[in-house]
């Protein structure tokens, strides 16, 4: 999609490129524009070619390898607009055309410069060709960034990760834009951060992750706790957690980094042994002796850190109270006081940190160093803060808005500069541009000898106290005249309220900034104490070697002040700037609080201010606000004229200017250049886009229209083909299957046919199909026709040929029926089958209804033990029941029916009358058991007449005879004394004897017969 594309929505979205805005002076238009892409998550607008970047505050999906991919490769105005738009055109030009560039970064803390310039990389190290070298170069270019995190950045009340240094690296490339190698230049790393920290806010990340993720073995050779409470410099901003950082995972990439950017473990040792060292610094604590000087208090920390510098005690003690004071050739030891003792103890612990920084940007360097020919280009990725106003601005924020002053000097010239070429090269009349030149701005602070930097420094040199009150009167005697400067004593009544009597008041081009000048003096200074020097020169530590020479304790020239070395370090980063082609990304936060969608219009205003962007749009649009090369804009626009339209023959040049009279273009709305046109006003180009899009819709109508009709035509003539051609090779494929089928059936035929005639013959080739089909349809008959249960002796009749088959067939399934039936027979089944067999034994043909009997299953039990009295179960010694039955018992007098109940037990048999055992009879005692052949219920128990205590035989009827009988003779294990009467059954009452006969009748009759027997009449049973 062209720049253009979108503009047709640009009610809803606002316009891609800020230079499209009619108002473009109106800064509530410029935020209006801003706000509305913000809300539709559009957070990328171009001001010409500069990028303006808006902090989403959450993940758009606008990084991933299909984006990358997208942009690769297409031209800067084709796409809407994206960090890899910007960074693809620099990497492309500088291909090409073999030229060096410059990004340049720029915003607050937290609008997302650092991520930014992590993107930037990552899409190089995609856009780039790669080698296995080149790879390795590639990774650690990318994989230096977490380094320098780790050690540059610190969480602040504005951003959980702020970069608090400024950063310039150039990527090298190549002959082929393949990354060759890189190098890195670090500016004012903030080392006031290490010894005090403001509430809310953090060391650097190295100190937590350290204490968080190092591991084990590392903590304790360091001697550190982890714990960051206990440490005096990581709790001052009372905030060492933070949720939003995992430093554990942290502290694993660096550690991973540095194995790829090649530092050895001695390399890691000496930089943790600086890490740690100084925050057992911090611990230590200092009291005061009787004359007033300063000791320290606990020697823990000073031994801890004495082991980790490779340093003696006592030395570093001595140069922890005491500093050193040279008068002619004498050198005097002079005690220090608390406040200048700690003061002592925080400059060594800054030292040490900030030059450790420079020695890690130096190894880096040494990673990323090019060993090939020095012939290459390089893009350069400048990652710088941005302008800062708080409630009070101290010393950084004066260097970090000087910083600003320089660039935004050099942005204007440059872009005034690639205006100018342009209008030039294209032969359009140049028009003077009205803008604020900062150079008076830049002079008021930098110029030599009447600058604020030399009056400065001079204050810090010159003989006697100085204080921060001195610099101020300086300041009001030597710049006092100048209309950016104001002083409390300068200012006139309504403006005297908001400085105080320690403040000055600079007028940048951003606006107004108060700064407190307290503290000013001892920052610039930066010492640290002669002795403190001495000591670190002398440290095993390689690194403190490295970094503290001892030529300059022989140097005794005083150093450079802050501010000296920074604006050096910024006048030869305005160089290399100015050398190289340059690209801009301004970053904005749209809020204070981290959360997407939250547009804060004060804060966006305050940072468009700060930014320059207002004043950099007015001399993007003082002339045309649009401009395209003549072929690019014919072909888009083509289709608005007749004459140009489909295809253009002649010079894109003319092409050009006959649209334009033909689209209606006034002739000071336009110009026509040697290469481009260039377009005065936006709503020149509004109108054209709107005409574009009605005649894109009308054309895209015809094209479909057309193009259906052909796409219609040629289906239906190849359709109409390839029908005939189906039709004709169907018709032969069905004619050959038809012919194939009749000869196969005629075949199949014959063969069954001879195969039923020598069916009962052996298998050969005549019979075997036909043997087969027979075998299968009469297994599939006999599937359905299989026995169910053991007893059903049915089986179908086989064929002659499968008689042997079928039989053993038929032994398979009765063998397989009788397993089955087995296994599903339970204990209590089996038990059953035994009695049934006894029973068999005992009463197969010998005695009437025992075959009606044999399907009925035997009881366990025809009574329970509730039916049987507790007393009686007393009487019985409680002797466990096997089987009960409710029976009839016939006296001896008169043979009268008494109702009783038979119980067996494991050795005894009794007969129970409700609440009295009426006999009780042992299994031993036993003599005989009999029945009758009919089918009544009686059974006479002959007792042993040896055994005086029985009364005689038992005379009973029972309902299940078979049953009783037979599980009385299991339990008694005696049926070889069963018997099974015919002529009637002979018994005895003690001394006495009697008969019982048996007879059949038409009913069922028991009475005593007039000879005196007793006579039992059953009907007789149907066979």
């Amino acid at each position: 999609m062209h720049i253009e594309g979108s503009l047709i929505a640009r009610e809803k979205v606002g316009v891609q490129d800020f230079v499209l805005l009619d108002s473009h002076t109106s800064e509530t238009a410029f935020l209006d524009n801003l706000r509305k892409r913000f809300q539709e998550n559009l957070i990328y607008t171009y001001i010409g070619t500069l990028l303006v970047s808006m902090n989403p505050y959450t993940d758009l999906e606008l990084y991933n390898q299909k984006q990358m991919n997208l942009y690769q490769g297409v031209n800067f105005i084709e796409l809407p607009p994206h960090i890899y738009a910007v960074a693809d055109n620099a990497y492309r030009v500088m291909c090409t055309e073999r030229n060096n560039h410059f990004i340049l970064i720029s915003g607050e803390s937290g609008s997302g410069k650092t991520e930014t310039s992590k993107k930037i990389l990552q899409y190089l190290a995609l856009a780039c060709p790669t080698t296995e070298k080149l790879h390795t170069i590639r990774d650690r270019l990318l994989l230096s960034n977490p380094v320098l995190e780790a050690f540059g950045n610190a969480k602040t009340l504005r951003n959980d990760n702020s970069s608090r240094f400024g950063k310039y690296m150039d990527v090298q490339f190549d002959y082929k834009g393949a990354p060759a190698g890189g190098h890195i230049l670090s500016y004012l790393i903030e080392k006031s951060r290490v010894v005090h920290q403001n509430p809310g806010e953090r060391n650097f990340h190295i100190f937590y992750q350290l204490l968080e993720g190092g591991e084990d073995y590392l903590i304790r050779w360091l001697g550190l706790e982890r714990k960051p409470e206990l440490y005096s410099y990581l709790m001052q901003g009372e905030c060492a957690k933070v949720s939003t950082i995992c430093d554990k995972s942290n502290w694993k990439l660096v550690r991973r980094a540095f194995t790829i950017i090649e530092f050895t473990e001695t390399d890691i040792e000496n930089l943790f042994g600086l890490i740690a060292s100084v925050l057992h610094l911090g611990n230590i604590k200092y009291e005061e002796d009787s004359h007033g000087h300063a000791i320290i208090s606990d020697g823990t920390q000073i031994q801890r850190v004495s082991k980790l510098l490779g340093v003696p005690v006592c030395i570093l003690q001595e140069a922890l109270t005491h500093k050193k004071i040279e008068a002619r050739s004498e050198q005097v030891l002079s005690p220090l006081n608390i406040e200048l003792a700690y003061y002592a103890r925080d400059a060594l612990a800054k030292a040490m940190y900030g030059r450790s920084f420079s020695w890690l940007v130096n190894k880096i360097n040494e990673s990323l160093s090019n060993k090939e020919p020095p012939k290459k280009t390089v893009i350069g990725l400048l990652d710088i803060y941005g302008f800062e106003v708080f409630e009070t601005n101290s010393f950084e924020q004066f260097c970090i808005n000087y910083c600003n002053e320089k660039l935004q000097q050099l942005f204007i010239a440059i872009t005034l500069k690639a205006e100018q070429e342009e209008y030039e090269t294209e032969g359009i009349e140049w028009e003077p541009i009205q803008y604020l030149d900062n150079k008076v701005i830049c002079d008021l602070i930098e110029e030599k000898h009447k600058g604020i930097i030399s009056i400065m420094d001079e204050e810090c040199l010159r003989p006697g106290e100085a204080t921060d009150l001195s610099f101020l009167a300086k300041l009001e005697e030597k710049v006092g005249d100048h209309p950016h400067f104001l002083t409390r004593k300068l200012a006139g009544p309504g403006a005297r309220k908001s400085i105080d009597w320690v403040d000055f008041q600079l007028i940048h081009y951003a606006g107004e900034v108060t700064y407190c000048a307290v503290g000013f003096l001892e920052k610039n200074n930066d010492l640290l104490y002669r002795n403190l020097k001495e000591v670190l020169t002398k440290s095993k530590n390689y690194i403190l070697g490295d970094c503290f020479h001892p030529s300059e304790l022989d140097n005794r020239k005083r150093p450079e002040t802050v501010t000296t070395q920074f604006k050096n370090s910024l006048t030869s980063l305005i160089e290399i700037l100015m050398s190289k082609e340059p690209a801009y990304i301004r970053c904005i936060k749209p809020n204070n609080d981290k959360l997407p969608g939250k547009f804060d219009d004060i804060l966006v205003r305050h940072q468009v201010k700060y930014l320059g962007l207002m004043e950099h749009l007015r001399v993007r649009r003082a002339g045309f606000a649009y401009r395209r090369k003549y072929e690019t804009f014919l072909q888009r626009y083509k289709s608005l004229c007749p004459q140009t339209w489909p295809n253009w023959a002649g010079p894109a040049r003319e092409g050009v200017e006959i649209l334009v009279k033909y689209i209606g273009y006034q002739p000071n709305e336009y110009k026509l250049g040697r290469t481009k046109l260039f377009i005065r006003f936006p709503r020149t180009l509004f109108s054209t886009v709107d005409a574009f899009e009605v005649k894109k819709n009308q054309l895209v109508s015809k094209i479909q229209a057309k193009y259906r009709a052909c796409l219609g035509k040629r289906a239906f003539l190849k359709k109409k083909e390839a029908a005939i051609m189906l039709e004709s090779l169907w018709r032969g494929i069905m004619a050959r299957k038809a012919a194939k089928k009749r000869a196969w059936a005629a075949q199949t035929i014959r063969k069954f046919i001879s195969g039923f005639i020598n069916r009962n013959k052996k298998s050969n080739a005549d019979n075997k199909n036909f043997i087969s089909m027979m075998q299968y349809n009469y297994l599939a008959k006999l599937k359905n026709h299989v026995p169910k249960s053991v007893v059903d002796k049915t089986w179908l009749q086989p064929p002659i040929a499968m008689t042997k088959t079928s039989e053993l067939l038929h032994k398979l399934c009765m063998k397989n029926l009788v397993r089955k039936y087995c296994r599903s027979i339970t204990p209590q089944k089996t038990e059953q089958m035994r009695q049934k067999v006894v029973a068999n034994e005992l009463f197969k043909g010998k005695k009437e209804g025992y075959e009606q009997s044999i399907s009925q299953p035997f009881e366990d039990s025809r009574l329970t033990e509730q039916d049987i009295s507790p007393k009686v179960h007393q009487l019985m010694l409680y002797d466990k029941m096997k089987y009960g039955i409710a029976v009839m018992k016939y006296d001896r007098n008169g043979f009268k029916p008494r109702p009783r109940n038979l119980v067996l037990t494991q050795t005894t048999l009794y007969i129970i009358e409700q609440l009295k055992i009426k006999q009780k009879i042992d299994y031993t005692n036993l003599k005989e058991i009999s029945v009758s052949h009919l089918s009544d219920g009686f059974l006479v128990i002959h007792v042993a007449s040896e055994e005086n205590k029985q009364k005689g035989d038992v005379i009973l009827q029972c309902d299940h005879i078979f049953e009783a009988a037979t599980k009385l003779c299991m339990l008694a294990s005696k049926q070889d004394i069963f018997k099974i009467c015919k002529q009637g059954i002979k018994y005895h009452f003690q001394s006495k004897s009697g008969f019982i006969d048996f007879t059949t009748a038409a009913d069922s009759q028991v009475y005593k017969a007039k000879n005196g027997h007793l006579t039992v009449a059953t009907p007789k049973l149907k066979s």
